[in-house]
């Protein structure tokens, strides 16, 4: 059973870490409000996020953000306990401008503050309670990270304390669905257009390549985006886009599956966890589900919109930290890069 001590009161969160601005207000387990202001409409003429223009955007939406997670909570400035906020990793930029106005707040209310990695709050969104959602977990447990920048199995042995299983050693999966979609022409972002494009597809049209087989539990997808790229040029004008699709997703999430439920062998582990925005691929959390069920083993993960970034999970992280006294100063910086087993 889930047993987290977290902090007493309203916590706000807040997630700029990339191209989407959040604030949400967390109590306890329970979601008051979690706002998300995403930018996918400005870089889809990039075909990619342009750092300097998500930063231009979070320091717009910032405090609007925040005043609708208000809003929404029913709750004013004063009534806030703590503040969590992403100070690491990701774009430099947007760290930025959420972490200056965490302080803001913080130094304005006189209430304490945490910076988190962000891969932790994508750990801890499994403890989330919202309308529909709310899981018993147990640790430890296995989680699956997959997103646009990161691609981890790591082994939750309890909230705060993380060992790294596997881990991509080169492209993410997210930046694989990414890439591919561009190939294909199917825009931005990457991941929901091959999984729409897909729905009506032959995945075992064009075999596509599952890197590093003899290695059990780490992944590699750049051969994958040669592979596709070899692919449109080679069928040209007679290339099926929707078996395309098919074909890199599951050639994506095939490899994904197989190398969590092995490493879910080899660790004993009886939970898993799927989180990340990759989480939200409809493919991969039915392949999961199905492969748990059929070894009993328990299986979590969170609605979608609980999957992309958002900042009620940096809130729960940092609800953590927060109850166990840990604190930062106006010291604290942004850092584009962290382990998430660094202290």
């Amino acid at each position: 059973m889930t047993d987290v001590p977290l902090f007493e009161g309203l916590v706000l969160g807040i997630e700029t870490s990339c191209d989407e601005t959040s604030a949400a207000l967390v109590e306890g387990r329970r979601v008051r409000s979690n706002v998300v202001s995403s930018q996918a409409s400005l870089h889809e003429k990039w075909g990619g996020v342009v750092p300097e223009a998500a930063a231009r955007s979070h320091v717009e939406s910032i405090l609007p953000v925040v005043e609708e997670a208000l809003e929404r909570a029913a709750a004013s400035l004063g009534e806030i306990s703590g503040l969590a906020v992403t100070n690491r990793p990701g774009l430099i930029g947007g760290l930025s401008v959420g972490l200056t106005a965490a302080k803001g707040f913080a130094y304005a209310l006189g209430r304490p503050f945490v910076g988190v990695h962000h891969l932790e709050g994508h750990l801890m969104s499994v403890l989330a309670e919202t309308e529909g959602f709310r899981a018993d977990v147990t640790f430890p447990h296995l989680a699956l990270i997959v997103s646009g920048g990161h691609t981890e199995i790591v082994l939750v042995h309890e909230s705060g304390r993380y060992e790294l299983i596997g881990q991509t050693l080169d492209d993410a999966a997210g930046e694989a669905f990414d890439k591919s979609a561009r190939l294909l022409g199917l825009g931005y972002p990457g991941g929901r257009a091959i999984e729409q494009a897909a729905l009506e597809g032959d995945p075992k049209r064009y075999p596509l390549p599952r890197a590093l087989p003899g290695d059990p539990f780490n992944f590699s997808f750049s051969g994958l985006k040669t592979a596709v790229l070899r692919l449109v040029e080679r069928e040209g004008n007679q290339l099926k886009v929707a078996d395309a699709a098919a074909s890199a997703q599951e050639a994506i999430v095939g490899v994904l599956t197989a190398k969590f439920l092995a490493a879910a062998e080899e660790t004993e582990s009886r939970c898993l966890s799927l989180v990340g925005g990759v989480a939200a691929n409809e493919a991969l959390r039915s392949r999961l589900q199905d492969g748990c069920y059929r070894r009993g083993l328990a299986f979590i993960c969170p609605p979608p919109d609980l999957c992309t970034d958002n900042a009620a999970m940096i809130a729960l992280a940092g609800s953590r930290r927060l109850a166990s006294g840990e604190r930062d100063d106006w010291n604290l910086d942004a850092l584009s890069l962290a382990n998430l087993t660094d202290p």
